[in-house]
């Protein structure tokens, strides 16, 4: 039967949670922490697929604490080899109250066959609540044997359960409770201590070594200790530590309580090296404002105001030729053009050449507008993962300004397309200037015939002759006059609104430009590496349940 069917509520999503710490930790816990917690992952997970009938007892001891005589005196036979030589136990002996499944699990274990044995008739016996023990006497931890120590400490890892077999001259050994009862802090429900050998002691005595052993064991952080006194010679405590075992195997527990309480340990291990604390409340994704304020500090960096700027002074310029009253203009022309002082030859190309100067000469305000989006995203956050989110944004930090180079110079407008009303207004005036000479014509043979009588004017053309139509043409010709002038002012006016919407349209193009290099290049990677950070706390607040 797999282990499943009783598993703790909140094991499954707490393993689950600690596979997704470990997935995301990769290059942010050190290796060491990642290891053990990977470990225990790939034993919880070998565990909770074999039998959850048996339940794993191991009894772990030093040369000399009686820890093979007293898995005799719980199994009720010779099972295990006693003596005075060290170590006494060189390979772990199992005994097994119900037999049925058990394979696996001792197979898992790495038990030998010989050395395992079964209680086939321990119904008969009374011990029927020790159905689905598997009793491990464990090797020597102390052993001078250089292939025992890691076997008792890789089954110590791997059982339920554990007995610690004390005597009382070392009870309080550094060794043991550096090496194993510190780093079990927590697993109070599946670890027992059995302060054997009491037959060498008083009563008065062993009242004492008790009462110093649950104060050594809770200074260690053990806040349960759970200490039996026993002795396999006189049988005293046997039975009580039998009940506390069968109590274990009974409920059925002990696994999903080992492999809890050993994610309780890593978790802690992980919240010293990642402290939660206000991590979640870092943001996981980059906000609105923030794509802003990166696209405006890019554009500024780029020099986005100055090509739209340079557009439109140079709109306005080259308006001048279609627009500008005739008259006006060939005075201007008698003087000396001042549009050839703007180079307007190849436009597009000279703004162009101002893009890239300004990209390539404010490349270090480029640096300082992805720096100044991480710093602000990473306040809180962990040094490992601040770090991270720096390297996420300056990822290609290196061909960041060479691609808004490029995007600007496809932005580069064409100066050189003429807007129909400016034909329009051109014909408009010089048919003004048409009318114009016309008039002037009218008035100079009004003066010359009608004035001055110079000659005879044929009938056909009185009407150019009459002096009484100076003061109406005059008027009509200083009208056109002014005319052109005042649609010359005028269509200034509406060329500046003109050059004012081009210059936005240019800058919203560029910036959209710009925003999308900065989301390609620095947004996007830097979102993934907040969505990691969310992701991994989250996994850590779902670990600590």
């Amino acid at each position: 039967m797999s282990i499943y069917s009783v598993t703790k509520p909140g094991l499954g999503a707490r393993l689950a949670a600690l596979s997704k710490v470990v997935e995301l930790g990769q290059g942010r816990l050190e290796a060491k922490l990642l290891d053990d917690a990977s470990q225990l992952l790939t034993r919880a997970g070998e565990r909770l697929k074999l039998s959850s009938d048996h339940t794993v007892v191991a009894l772990a001891g030093g040369t000399g604490s009686g820890k093979s005589s007293l898995f005799n005196a719980i199994s009720g036979l010779e099972l295990s080899p006693t003596g005075v030589r060290r170590p006494t136990t060189a390979r772990t002996h199992a005994c097994v109250w119900g037999l049925e499944g058990a394979g696996p699990l001792l197979d898992w274990l790495q038990i030998q066959w010989r050395h395992r044995f079964a209680r086939a008739s321990a119904l008969d016996k009374g011990e029927s609540q020790l159905h689905g023990l598997v009793l491990l006497d464990l090797p020597d931890h102390d052993s001078i044997r250089a292939l025992t120590d890691p076997e008792a400490d890789r089954l110590i890892g791997l059982a339920d359960m554990v007995v610690w077999v004390l005597d009382p001259q070392k009870y309080a050994d550094a060794s043991t409770h550096r090496r194993y009862v510190a780093e079990l802090a927590g697993h109070d429900a599946v670890t027992v201590f059995a302060l054997n050998q009491s037959d060498k002691l008083s009563t008065e005595e062993v009242a004492e070594l008790v009462i110093d052993l649950n104060d050594l064991l809770r200074r260690e952080g053990v806040s349960q200790p759970s200490v039996v006194p026993t002795s396999a010679v006189t049988g005293r405590g046997i039975d009580s530590l039998k009940g506390v075992i069968a109590d274990a195997v009974s409920k059925r527990r002990a696994a999903i309580q080992r492999l809890d309480a050993d994610v309780d340990r890593v978790e802690r291990r992980l919240e010293q090296a990642m402290p939660v604390g206000a991590a979640l409340a870092a943001p996981s994704s980059v906000d609105a404002a923030r794509r802003v304020g990166l696209t405006d500090a890019l554009c500024d960096a780029v020099g986005v105001p100055a090509v739209g700027e340079a557009m439109e002074s140079v709109y306005a310029s080259r308006s001048a030729s279609w627009i500008s009253w005739p008259f006006a203009r060939m005075a201007s022309a008698m003087s000396g053009d001042p549009l050839k002082s703007l180079r307007l030859g190849d436009l597009r190309e000279e703004i162009r050449s101002l893009a890239d100067c300004a990209v390539t000469a404010q490349s270090a305000e480029v640096d300082n507008a992805v720096q100044a989006l991480s710093d602000g995203l990473t306040v809180g956050m962990n040094e490992v993962w601040r770090s991270s989110v720096h390297h996420a944004a300056r990822s290609r930090a290196g061909q960041l300004p060479q691609a808004l180079s490029d995007e600007l110079s496809e932005v580069a407008p064409r100066l050189d397309r003429v807007p129909l009303w400016w034909r329009l207004l051109k014909v408009w005036q010089y048919l003004l200037v048409l009318a114009f000479v016309a008039g002037l014509a009218w008035v100079g043979f009004a003066l010359v015939f009608g004035v001055f009588g110079a000659g005879r004017v044929p009938d056909s053309l009185a009407l150019f002759g009459d002096a009484a139509t100076l003061p109406w043409v005059g008027l009509m010709t200083a009208s056109l006059l002014g005319l052109g002038a005042l649609s010359a002012v005028a269509s200034r006016n509406f060329v500046a609104l003109g050059a004012a919407s081009e210059r936005d349209r240019l800058e919203r193009e560029m910036r959209r430009r710009v925003g999308a290099v900065a989301e390609s290049m620095v947004v996007e990677p830097v979102e993934r590496e907040l969505t990691r950070h969310h992701e991994f706390y989250t996994a850590m607040k779902a670990l600590s349940g």
